[in-house]
């Protein structure tokens, strides 16, 4: 039976080796001025360069010289370069073994070392243990125990060893968080959880797979079977207050191994364990089914309002031919009472005989109605639909428990009379009940003066009021993770000071500073904008007209590029992805949810990535395949891909691709853009995607990508189709260094400026829309009467300096990485009523935007840089369209999960591509140079490693074929290629 491993062989090498980089050599092996004296004072050169590799091994890694090892050779030239001898001198040393044992013991007593003994293995086994309560990786764990044995002065026993305790303490750190989660579990919840794994006749499945299988498609059944699933949750009865009681990663890997693991895998595993797993399950459950009833609620209530907007506009059209009657009708009117202005008459009896008074009454009925059609609110159109909306509001309402601040009392009191009409059958609502809208329109139409209450627009209202509520945070759920109190998203304030941001935080010296740059910039733009000194850029009467800017290639350029592309050599997407795997190890990074190994065939975790990549799916995939079948393909899936390794190997290609010199030519790593880009979905009805008029008819989603400047793809997400950009731009930002981030017009928001120049980031949206964006100033306005067609509205101080401590705070919690910038840009744009920090937010923004229009207005140079960044984008998104090419491009899948799975392993492969291109480019630009064909490095930065023409994507996948022997291909021959063919 093969050995129980915890460690790679990269995290073996890393932690068990010497270093073998100059780097790391010199930061473990540098020896103090007291170290060189002892060492010298040894007898002859071979002691010296013996005694030395000895202390230095000592240090690191801890287990000494071992015999038979051999030390790196560039760990002994620095250690022989500080002693003063030859490398060769090691060859002499401790020909008699009496030497080398006298030198260790003489170690052991200036190092104060003492050697790993059998004793010592329950205290090692704690350590692991402690190392491994958050988390089941080998390397941490580990690392951790190789740490506290050093720091107590132990000699590191074998390797071996340590990965044993390893494995033990684990196991150790297991059974003591599932015992510390299930202490307060009852006899009788632990019978209701031991039910779970047997399978029910009357589901035909066991009651977890039934649960794990939340409906997605927006329907009254659908919110029924997930409020039938949270009531089985909620009757089980477990406290979630139960996680504090072990680690927070602990819980979360209990969560994902039993959202994935089937009845029959946790029926295996031991009583503690599977009963663990369940209930970290069940309290995960219950939060999502939560999050998803609101989902669909909203999505629902949504739909309401937009097929009310539909019909509207149905009746418009359908009205068509009565507008133009009733015009024409008008003309005649108008022109009888002109004729009777001419010639005296009397104007009654003129329309009478030219057009008929007995049409002009008819017409009333028809005018008034088109007339209350036009300016019919939003609200009575959806409330024609009142009989879908009680569909499944009564069945949410009956489930959800909701809370909120005294300002959102009266909506809570709102509800809690909607519940017992319900529960009673009666339909007169209260004269009293509460009108919590933010419409003084909606209150009016609800409860007309001196009348009663309208139910089907009171509930109508309240259900679109209860949603807008959830979205900005005003209204939470009791356990729910999506839709919490807006508050429990921050840092507490007293940690908020613990996050240094690039500003300075002192509310006085930042706005006067502002301000004066402001004051500044202005005054110099408008001398600039009056002697006609901007390039691109004029004054025509009130408006500005800005040049557009294209970073076309020269011709040279696309020469070359042709020249490049030629010598690329041709190779399948299986050899593409197995070669790059062998550089970057990027397959290593996804490891099993259990236990963190890696998995024992790459060639699954490659094909179940292309799978998702190309569109092809796992079925398909495993036909088309050579050496994987789709069992393997299947349990890979539900085992190895996940979010969290997407994301780490992701970071691997990307990683090795901005450390490669050719890419280089292209930016420093620190610039990057993003865009978004529309997939048809599957099917017209359902949870994929919704209809965007953008796109035409066809409904689906977008994937909103980030790119860096070294085509280096690094960060996507999947967006609904009619979505804002704008608050998914920061998303991928947090954690990168600060430099140009350039996005299309529709990611330009007062709060994305606010919240880029906070973090550090520079915003550089590609501005089309320059006369709905006015210039702000800070105080009165400016002498220069040439800006004041380009103001708009003074800063409102007075609101930032209320509540500058609130966007410090919110900056403050994204850049510590408490919540994701999107979810709180969302909420604060759900705000129907006034909000001071979203309008404080929106001030700061404005200060930023207006400092940028004048960069943008200025610098012709920072508009090519944008569209250069956003052409990047174009040429990623046009190899992402040839590789996801299967069922025409469409996104079939029904669950969030999935759809994003699609979008991961799509950009993986992209960033592998652009890795594989960019390597084989250096090589052909090398191959031309040598050739004496021109190849500037200024027609380089042209370039794009977003090619394909050479790639094989498609046919069989023979994995078993695509093992790569190392070393590089020979660069494509064009003529011996002709040649061949012919």
């Amino acid at each position: 039976m093969a050995r129980r491993s915890l460690l790679t062989g990269d995290e073996r090498r890393r932690l068990f080796e010497p270093p073998v980089t100059d780097r790391e050599v010199a930061r473990c092996y540098t020896f103090s001025a007291e170290d060189l004296e002892w060492i010298e004072a040894r007898h002859g050169a071979s002691n010296q360069l013996g005694v030395a590799v000895q202390m230095a091994l000592f240090r690191h890694p801890g287990f000494g010289w071992r015999l038979g090892e051999t030390v790196p050779a560039v760990v002994l030239r620095f250690l022989a370069d500080q002693v003063h001898v030859a490398p060769s001198a090691l060859d002499g040393y401790a020909r008699r073994p009496q030497t080398r044992l006298t030198h260790v013991r003489q170690l052991h007593e200036r190092l104060a070392l003492r050697p790993f003994n059998r004793t010592d293995l329950r205290h090692a086994v704690e350590i692991a243990s402690a190392a491994a309560r958050s988390t089941d990786k080998g390397g941490p764990i580990v690392e951790a125990l190789i740490a506290e044995l050093r720091r107590q002065r132990i000699i590191l026993p074998p390797a071996e060893t340590l990965e044993r305790v390893g494995l033990a303490g684990r196991a150790q750190a297991r059974r003591k968080a599932a015992d510390d989660l299930l202490a307060s579990i009852t006899l009788s919840q632990f019978e209701r959880i031991d039910q779970l794994l047997i399978n029910d006749p009357a589901l035909r499945k066991s009651p977890l797979a039934w649960l794990r299988e939340i409906p997605e498609s927006p329907s009254a059944a659908s919110m029924a079977g997930i409020t039938e699933r949270l009531a089985y949750v909620r009757a089980i009865a477990i406290d979630p207050a139960i996680i504090s009681s072990i680690h927070e990663h602990r819980f979360e890997q209990y969560a994902r191994e039993g959202a994935v693991a089937p009845a029959f895998l946790l029926s295996g595993y031991s009583v503690g364990r599977r009963r663990a797993t369940v209930v970290a399950q069940l309290i995960f459950l219950e939060s999502r089914l939560s999050d998803a009833a609101v989902d669909m609620f909203d999505k629902m209530v949504g739909s309401l309002f937009a097929k009310g907007r539909r019909s509207r506009e149905r009746k418009y059209q359908a009205s068509s031919r009565e507008v133009s009657q009733i015009m024409r009708l008008f003309s005649g009117v108008i022109g009888a009472v002109d004729q009777a202005r001419v010639d005296g008459g009397d104007v009654l009896d003129r329309i009478d005989a030219q057009v008929g008074w007995w049409k002009v009454l008819a017409a009333k009925p028809k005018i008034e109605a088109l007339a209350a059609l036009a300016i019919e609110d939003p609200l009575v159109s959806a409330a024609d639909r009142y009989g879908a909306l009680r569909r499944f509001v009564p069945t949410f309402l009956e489930h959800m428990r909701f809370r909120a601040g005294t300002g959102g009392a009266p909506l809570l009191k709102a509800l809690d009379i909607l519940r017992d009409l319900n529960h009673s059958g009666r339909r007169e609502l209260p004269n009293d009940a509460p009108l919590p809208f933010a419409s003084k329109h909606w209150k009016a139409l609800v409860k007309p003066v001196g009348g009663p209450i309208n139910r089907r627009l009171y509930e109508t209202a309240l259900a679109a009021t209860l949603r807008d509520r959830l979205r900005s945070g005003d209204v939470w759920i009791e356990g729910s993770r999506a839709y919490k109190r807006f508050a429990d998203y921050l840092l507490p304030k007293d940690e908020v000071a613990a996050e240094a941001l690039p500003i300075n935080v002192e509310m006085g010296i930042y706005l006067a500073e502002r301000a004066g740059l402001l004051d500044q910039r202005l005054t110099a733009f408008s001398r600039r904008l009056s002697k006609d000194d901007l390039v691109g850029v004029t004054l025509k009467g009130e408006e500005l007209s800005v040049t557009p800017v294209k970073a076309n290639a020269p011709d040279e350029a696309r020469s070359l590029d042709r020249a490049i592309d030629a010598l690329l050599p041709r190779v399948r997407i299986t050899e593409l992805l197995r070669e790059i795997d062998a550089l970057t190890g990027f397959s290593s990074m996804f490891r099993e949810l259990r236990s963190g190994k890696v998995h024992d065939n790459p060639s699954c975790i490659l094909a179940a990535v292309l799978a998702d990549a190309t569109n092809l799916g796992l079925e398909r995939m495993a036909n088309a395949s050579q050496g994987v079948t789709y069992a393997q393909l299947a349990w890979t899936q539900s085992w190895y891909l996940s979010e969290e390794n997407y994301k780490a190997a992701l970071a691997k290609i990307i990683e090795v691709h901005h450390a490669q010199p050719f890419a280089r030519h292209w930016g420093d790593g620190q610039a990057s853009s993003s865009d978004g880009q529309f997939f048809r979905s599957g099917r017209r009805r359902g949870g994929v995607g919704e209809v965007n008029a953008k796109y035409g008819p066809e409904p689906g989603l977008r994937i909103y990508t980030h790119l860096s400047d070294m085509h280096g793809s690094f960060h996507t997400r999947v967006l609904s189709a009619t979505s804002s950009e704008a608050p998914y731009v920061l998303d991928g930002l947090i954690g990168r260094g600060g430099g140009e981030h350039y996005t299309d017009t529709g990611g330009a928001t007062d709060h994305v400026f606010a919240l880029c120049h906070l973090l550090g980031y520079r915003f550089v949206p590609r501005l089309r829309d320059l006369q709905d964006r006015r210039l702000a100033i800070i105080g009165p306005k400016p002498r220069q009467k040439i800006l004041e067609p380009l103001l708009g509205r003074p800063i409102r101080v007075d609101v930032i300096e209320e509540n500058w401590d609130d966007v410090v705070r919110l900056a403050a919690s994204i850049k510590a990485g408490s919540v994701a910038p999107s979810v709180m840009l969302k909420k604060l744009s759900a705000f129907k009523r006034q909000n001071r920090l979203d309008m404080a937010l929106a001030e700061v923004g404005r200060i930023e935007r207006t400092l940028f229009t004048l960069d943008w207005l200025e610098s012709p140079e920072l508009r090519r840089r944008c569209q250069a960044g956003l052409n990047k984008s174009e040429a990623r998104h046009a190899l992402a369209q040839a590789v996801f090419v299967h069922k025409q491009g469409r996104i079939a899948d029904r669950t969030l999960q999935n759809q994003e799975h699609r979008a991961s392993g799509l950009n993986l492969v992209i960033a592998a591509i652009a890795l594989w291109n960019t390597l084989y480019m250096q090589r052909a630009v090398e191959h031309l140079r040598d050739r004496e064909v021109a190849a500037p490095d200024e027609l380089l930065a042209h370039l794009s490693p977003m090619s394909w023409a050479h790639i094989g994507l498609t046919g069989d996948y023979l994995w078993a074929d695509a093992a790569t022997a190392g070393g590089f291909r020979p660069l494509n021959d064009p003529a011996d290629r002709l040649y061949r063919a012919a």
